[in-house]
């Protein structure tokens, strides 16, 4: 079975500096019917205004990914890390028993699009912990790259949950299979473009939740960009 959430049935934040959609309940914005799927419990995609950002702020017990589409995303946390984020590199902060951090887009022309992913980790208390890597674009067109996993395998980012989170770059005519495992589910968010799953019409924005199918297959009619969790 394939449920869409459509991009404009998402929860809409707007303040000034900041366009945020929301793919599941958060903060102001609350659906009891979504708030989550499975372990993932957010999906935000949001554009930022350049030379703005989000004051340093608290998180815990929560694995957090950073995904940048376009523009850059600077970070900083009370663990000491100071990066920025780019197109093609993925961002995982587990916040554990507590972290403070700041995202700010350090741009004075540019806006920054990125969306920015919750998954709740297996256990709680965890020590807070900083990843970031890039995937280049070769290795991610017309093939699922894995970029998060629970053991970290092919160079994925590691997160505490049986998660796999992977992304791909579809170009025309583009096609890909992923196979379900027994008790599998699977979250697809397309973040540009538009798709076919399992035949069923996606465009950017949009999200499918997924459950008894044996197989998942995408194409696109052109240019898209996606990401894909496999969730327990």
């Amino acid at each position: 079975m394939i449920t869409i959430r459509k991009a404009e049935d998402r929860g809409h934040a707007r303040h000034g500096w900041l366009d945020s959609r929301h793919t599941f309940s958060f903060a102001d914005y609350h659906d009891p019917d979504h708030m989550g799927f499975r372990t993932l419990r957010v999906i935000n995609e949001d554009r930022v205004h350049p030379g703005e950002g989000f004051g340093t702020h608290p998180h815990r017990d929560m694995e957090i990914l950073s995904y940048v589409l376009e523009g850059a995303l600077e970070h900083k946390d009370s663990m000491g890390t100071s990066s920025v984020i780019r197109p093609g590199e993925v961002q995982r902060m587990s916040a554990g028993t507590g972290v403070l951090h700041s995202e700010y887009n350090p741009s004075r022309s540019e806006p920054v699009h990125f969306l920015q992913i919750w998954i709740q980790p297996d256990r709680k208390n965890l020590k807070p912990g900083y990843e970031q890597k890039a995937f280049p674009a070769a290795e991610r067109t017309n093939r699922l790259r894995l970029v998060a996993s629970r053991d970290g395998r092919d160079g994925s980012l590691t997160i505490h949950q049986d998660a796999d989170v992977y992304t791909t770059l579809l170009s025309k005519e583009g096609r890909i299979a992923h196979d379900l495992k027994g008790g599998r589910f699977a979250w697809v968010q397309v973040a540009s473009g538009a798709v076919s799953l399992n035949g069923q019409t996606l465009k950017a924005g949009d999200g499918a939740a997924v459950s008894g199918e044996k197989t998942l297959d995408l194409s696109a009619p052109g240019d898209a960009e996606v990401l894909m969790f496999d969730l327990a």
